[in-house]
Order: C-alpha cells, then sequence, then structure tokens
C-alpha cells in the first residue's frame, strides 16, 4: 500500500479529489481544505494500491499539481484496513512486484549523485581491497565489495535510458567515471606512501595468491556473473526486496578490481593493470547492459498490467491480518 500526501492550491483541488474519488485502487481519501500555507491551498491525502500507482500518479500529474504544489509517496509497510486490502485485490499484480516509476527514478537520482560521502565510500572501500590483495584474503575482498557504494549509479545508467531522462545518464556517468578515478588515485598515492614504509614491497604483487588471483584474471564467468547480479539489483531496488543487494555486493568485481589497478599503477605492473582495467570494464558493462534489460521487461509487463480494467465492486473476502 502506498500513502499520498499533496500540497495542492485550491484550483487543482477538486480534479484531484475527482481523480482519486474515481479510482477503485483508493482505499482511503481526506481532504484537509484551506491547512497549506505554502502552497496556498489544501492537504489531500489517499492510501492506493501499489500495483495500481502508476496510473493514479500520472493522473495527478496532467493536473500540474507538481509543478504548482507537490506529491508525496510512502510506502505503507503496515496496514489494517478491509478497504486497503479490497483495493489491493481489486488491483492487477502483486504489491511486492509493482515497480513505482516515479519512486525508482527519484531514488536513483539519490543513489547516483557525485556526494563527499559517496567519494569516501568509494575510497574506503578500495583501500580496503588494496590490503586484501596484497594480503591475499578473501574476507577482506569480501568487505571492500559490500563497503562500494557504485551500483545505484550503475543501475541509473538503464534507468535514464528506459525512462528517456538525460541528466540521470550524465549524473551517474559523471559519478561513476569520477568515483573510481577519485579511488584509484588516492588509493595508488596510499600504496606508494605504503612502499615508501616498507610495508609493501614487489614480492607481495608477484607472490601466488590464491584467494584474490580472479581480480585481474577476468574470463566469461566475469561477464556472467556481472549479468546475473545486475538482474538481481533492479529487482531489487524496483520491488520490495531490497535485501537481494547484499548479494549483488559481493557476487561483482569492481572494486577489488580498481584496488588492483592502484596496486599496479604504484609498481608499475602492467599486466596487473591491464586485466584488472579489463575486470571493472567487464562487471561494468554486464551490470549496466542487465540492468537496462531488466528494467525494459518489467515496463513492458507492467504496460501491460496497467491496460488491466480495474472492476467496480469486489466479492467482499475479509483480510486475513485482521
Amino acid at each position: 500500500m502506498l500513502q499520498l500526501r499533496i500540497y495542492s492550491p485550491t484550483a487543482t483541488t477538486e480534479p484531484i479529489t475527482k481523480i482519486l474519488r474515481a479510482s477503485p485502487a483508493v482505499s482511503a481519501l481526506a481532504v484537509m481544505t484551506g491547512v497549506s500555507v505554502r502552497p496556498d491551498g489544501d492537504v489531500i491525502t489517499a492510501d492506493v494500491a501499489r500495483e495500481a500507482a502508476n496510473e493514479v500518479i500520472e493522473e495527478l500529474l496532467a493536473t500540474d499539481v507538481h509543478k504548482t504544489g507537490s506529491i508525496h509517496l510512502n510506502d505503507a509497510d503496515n496496514w489494517i484496513s478491509q478497504a486497503a486490502f479490497d483495493a489491493e485485490e481489486l488491483a492487477p499484480g502483486e504489491g511486492s512486484d509493482a515497480v513505482v516509476w516515479a519512486q525508482v527514478v527519484q531514488n536513483s537520482y539519490e543513489d547516483s549523485k557525485l556526494t563527499w560521502s559517496f567519494l569516501a565510500f568509494m575510497v574506503l572501500a578500495t583501500l580496503l581491497a588494496s590490503i586484501a590483495i596484497v594480503l591475499d584474503s578473501q574476507i577482506l575482498v569480501i568487505a571492500a565489495m559490500v563497503l562500494g557504494p557504485e551500483f545505484g549509479a550503475v543501475a541509473a545508467l538503464g534507468l535514464s535510458l528506459i525512462r528517456k531522462r538525460a541528466s540521470l545518464l550524465g549524473q551517474a556517468l559523471r559519478t561513476i567515471v569520477v568515483g573510481y578515478a577519485v579511488a584509484i588515485l588516492v588509493t595508488t598515492v596510499m600504496v606508494l606512501v605504503g612502499r615508501w614504509l616498507g610495508w609493501i614491497t614487489a614480492d607481495a604483487l608477484e607472490m601466488p595468491r590464491p584467494e584474490t588471483a580472479f581480480i585481474y584474471t577476468p574470463d566469461k564467468w566475469s561477464f556472467v556473473v556481472a549479468i546475473i547480479a545486475g538482474i538481481a539489483g533492479v529487482l531489487a531496488i524496483t520491488s520490495q526486496r531490497a535485501g537481494g543487494l547484499v548479494g549483488v555486493f559481493i557476487s561483482v568485481t569492481t572494486i577489488p578490481a580498481a584496488g588492483m589497478i592502484a596496486l599496479g599503477l604504484a609498481f608499475g605492473a602492467g599486466d596487473a593493470i591491464r586485466g584488472s582495467l579489463a575486470q571493472l570494464l567487464i562487471n561494468l558493462m554486464g551490470m549496466a547492459v542487465a540492468g537496462w534489460a531488466t528494467l525494459l521487461v518489467q515496463q513492458f509487463i507492467w504496460s501491460k498490467v496497467a491496460k488491466t480494467p480495474l472492476p467496480r465492486a469486489l466479492h467482499k473476502r475479509q483480510n486475513p491480518t485482521v
């Protein structure tokens, strides 16, 4: 169930209320007249079944209330309402699978912003990955993968193409390029400091490393894993199953590859740089392509679901949560 809170100028309150009243996916509706100060007007709240939220939001956008006022979307994780249960029964599809595009797009803009915190996590993750490679520690490699924040920006690449958002595409590309460049540069400097202190030697890179050799030796499985991770990641961020993102973080070799590139630059190891760069690009491209394809399929499926007419009445069935 999705909760809408709308700040509406008085002139748009009536058409908005008419839209919400007409939708059988709306289970609750309240209009608080004259309580909004900015904009000067009313506040409207409504509960909408997630499965039908896109159609309701599109109708609301046609009133231009997002330009003269604002629309807020919030997930109602827990609710007790027979009317809400009936609304979900009326709406085609399942709420946990529904893709609310307004939410997904806004979250992608937030997740793909080039911020100081994003750069900090990129640098810390890449530093940890370089230490993991020197120590040949698979545990530290996994920790670095989990710490990396880049998947949101990678997923935004496909979403920007599907939803035709050129600004999102530019923002995501800039964040990925600058994020990796800064992380590799800072890590290279720190490796050089470690080399100067005698903590890291060239021998550390030449020794056998059975736990971390996969980082700079990409193969066909690198692309396969990236494809699977991209699909799983997009499904996690577009549905209510965000827990799946953890599996995505620890399955792709992006941050570890960046850490190996930094080590290679510090010690002039050309083979390690080339292998790690190939690994990084393979994983990024695989996730981006898989994310785009998954979003394309989701958009096609939900466009068909949206065309399913909603019945105006439903045989009453007891809400099992009551």
